[in-house]
């Protein structure tokens, strides 16, 4: 438990009393020494593996968690941390003046209004829909598998099935944000259904990655011990998505040199970008095999929650992705009629077909968006504004056909912002949030399909560039 935790009245009393600098809390930003603020009033929250959303709360030590406490947090939940708190913030430390004051206040009146006007409450009716609609598109591919004795049928079959799994992951998403159920238990079952059943991967693993993603998006992490980076560019050695990522490698080096290998993934980045995503399912279902079966974690801070709480639905999870895998093997194997060649065709289009349709939207939503270094973020608008990029109707796809294919995602920077909002709420949240943005000369980006991706292929081309530069002109320099 934290340190501030378990304070008799005298204790409490004193730091009542205390006042703390910023930048004292600042130099508090390990697990086991963190300090977060809250509406102004500091914690000790260092080693409070209880935390019920997990080792996320890591990657705000040192930091105001107020805002991104808002957005995943239902109201009363800040009941939780008195027991840590260890005093009030010195105001006078801060270094915020009267502006940033007035835009903080701003949008956090503009969550108030929105709550206000019922854009947080769900639709049951949508989401009866979108589940009926999703599964018919795997009981479609089964049938065609089943029914025909067609190789182009199977193989389209297959396509479907990586279809299926994308809207899948949009499902599992919504359910695992809480935006459908009140009882946050239901949504967690939801989110197993969806996401380890029908697509192999591991809820606590998806919610470890996917919380700390949306608490730090594009942050490189302050230090090597601190845990206040985002796991979602953490792509080395395969892709950069800044100089200093491509150049993080030379600390693992004993000579502070870049490999072959590194130079080669780097230079060719913008071209091996596609070829890479084809490959993005195999690895978050390994990524998802071991944690449920406890065979390691993708991060350090997934590694910390596995150790200190374990699965949370350990039976469940574990039960999912076998029988995922059951499934899986039935349709690929034509229920017993194909060759095991065939098979496993079958089972690399839809998994890279899903790879592929999964990364193009989410990896739109932040590629080639600004990044930040943990220790110098912006306050929480700007930050999930300026890394983010929705994506618009054009170039020949209709608004109709994006706001399907990319399951509220479209609307990545209103997510961001506010993502317990229903998907089916985020256009009427869009409104506002683009007029606010407007209001206080906030970027606000948006990209179609094409542009977007055209977008992200140029930055990691310019990065790449850097990165050649960088190496001629002062070699590998620590």
């Amino acid at each position: 438990m934290g340190k501030g935790g378990d304070k008799s009245a005298t204790v409490a009393a004193t730091a009542a009393a205390r006042k703390v600098s910023w930048s004292d809390v600042q130099s508090h930003r390990t697990p086991e020494d963190a300090w977060v603020v809250h509406n102004n009033k500091v914690y000790d929250v260092s080693n409070w593996h209880e935390h019920p959303g997990g080792a996320v709360i890591f990657t705000h030590a040192g930091d105001d968690i107020t805002d991104i406490f808002a957005a995943f947090h239902a109201a009363g939940s800040q009941n939780m941390i008195k027991s840590f708190f260890i005093g009030d913030l010195d105001m006078a430390t801060l270094p915020k003046d009267q502006k940033q004051l007035a835009f903080e206040k701003g949008y956090r009146d503009l969550r108030s209004q929105l709550v206000v006007m019922g854009i947080f409450k769900s639709s049951g009716w949508f989401y009866v829909y979108k589940c009926i609609s999703t599964q018919a598109l795997w009981v479609a591919a089964v049938a065609m598998v089943y029914l025909s004795e067609s190789t182009l049928v199977h193989f389209a079959a297959a396509v479907m099935l990586g279809l299926f799994f994308q809207q899948c992951g949009w499902l599992a998403h919504d359910f695992l944000h809480h935006q459908v159920f009140k009882k946050r238990r239901f949504g967690d079952y939801g989110g197993i259904y969806w996401g380890n059943l029908m697509q192999g991967y591991s809820t606590q693993w998806w919610k470890n990655k996917h919380n700390g993603h949306h608490a730090v998006p594009n942050l490189h992490s302050s230090s090597a011990v601190s845990q206040d980076g985002d796991p979602d560019i953490d792509t080395m050695p395969l892709l950069a998505w800044s100089l200093k990522q491509a150049q993080s490698y030379r600390e693992l080096a004993s000579d502070g040199s870049d490999s072959g290998f590194v130079k080669f993934m780097i230079k060719h980045q913008a071209w091996l970008y596609f070829p890479i995503l084809l490959l993005a399912r195999l690895s978050w279902m390994n990524e998802s095999f071991k944690t449920a079966f406890g065979l390691g974690a993708s991060t350090e801070n997934a590694a910390l929650e596995l150790k200190r709480k374990g699965l949370q639905y350990p039976m469940l999870e574990r039960g999912g992705i076998l029988l995922h895998y059951v499934w899986c093997f039935a349709v690929c194997s034509g229920f017993g009629r194909f060759s095991v060649l065939k098979g496993l065709g079958l089972f690399l289009t839809m998994t890279c077909s899903c790879g592929v349709l999964l990364a193009l939207v989410f990896g739109l939503g932040h590629n080639g968006m600004a990044t930040y270094d943990a220790d110098a973020r912006p306050d929480f608008w700007k930050l999930q504004v300026t890394t983010t990029r929705n994506i618009t109707g054009g170039h020949g796809f209709p608004q109709a056909f994006v706001d399907w294919f990319c399951g509220g995602l479209q609307y990545q920077v209103d997510h961001h912002l506010f993502p317990g909002i229903p998907r089916h709420n985020l256009k009427r949240a869009h409104t506002l949030v683009e007029s606010f943005c407007k209001e206080w000369g906030v970027k606000y980006h948006e990209a179609d399909l094409v542009v977007g991706t055209v977008e992200v292929l140029r930055h990691l081309s310019t990065v790449a560039d850097q990165f050649v530069i960088d190496f001629v002109r002062d070699g590998p320099t620590m």
